[in-house]
C-alpha cells in the first residue's frame, strides 16, 4: 500500500503543479502567450475557461471522496493535454518539439489514473464510480 500510495501522490502531485501552472500562466498576460494563441487560433478567452476548469480538476483530485467527480477530472485533464497537443500539431506543422512533450505529460496523467484506482482497490472500495 505504501508503494501505491508514494507512485500515486508523485504522479498526481506532478500532474497538479503542471495543471495549475498551465492555468496561471492563462490569466497571466504576455506576448509569448498571445503569440501562441493566435498561432493556434485560438480567443483569450478559451484560455480563461480552460483555467477555470483546470483548477476545479485540481479540487476535485484534492478532495476526500468524490470517486465519480475525480473520474471526470482526469477525463478531462485528458482531453485538455489531446487537445493541446493536437492544436499545437497543426499549428506548428507537425513540429515534433511542440507537441512531444504532451505525450510525457498524458504518460504521468495516466499513471496517476492508475494508481488512483490501485489505491481504491488496496482500500476495499468495490465500485470506484459511487
Amino acid at each position: 500500500m505504501k508503494k501505491i500510495n508514494i507512485i500515486y501522490w508523485i504522479s498526481t502531485g506532478l500532474i497538479i503543479i503542471l495543471m495549475l501552472w498551465s492555468a496561471i500562466g492563462s490569466f497571466i498576460e504576455n506576448k509569448q502567450g498571445a503569440q501562441m494563441m493566435a498561432t493556434m487560433g485560438y480567443r483569450p478567452y478559451v484560455f480563461h475557461f480552460l483555467a477555470v476548469a483546470k483548477v476545479l480538476g485540481i479540487i476535485a483530485l484534492l478532495t476526500p471522496g468524490f470517486p465519480r467527480l475525480k473520474e471526470w477530472a482526469y477525463a478531462g485533464f485528458a482531453f485538455d493535454m489531446i487537445g493541446a497537443a493536437y492544436s499545437m500539431y497543426v499549428s506548428y506543422n507537425g513540429d515534433a518539439g511542440k507537441w512531444a512533450p504532451m505525450l510525457i505529460f498524458l504518460a504521468v496523467l495516466a499513471v496517476s489514473y492508475i494508481y488512483y484506482h490501485k489505491k481504491l482497490v488496496a482500500a476495499g472500495v468495490k465500485d470506484a464510480t459511487v
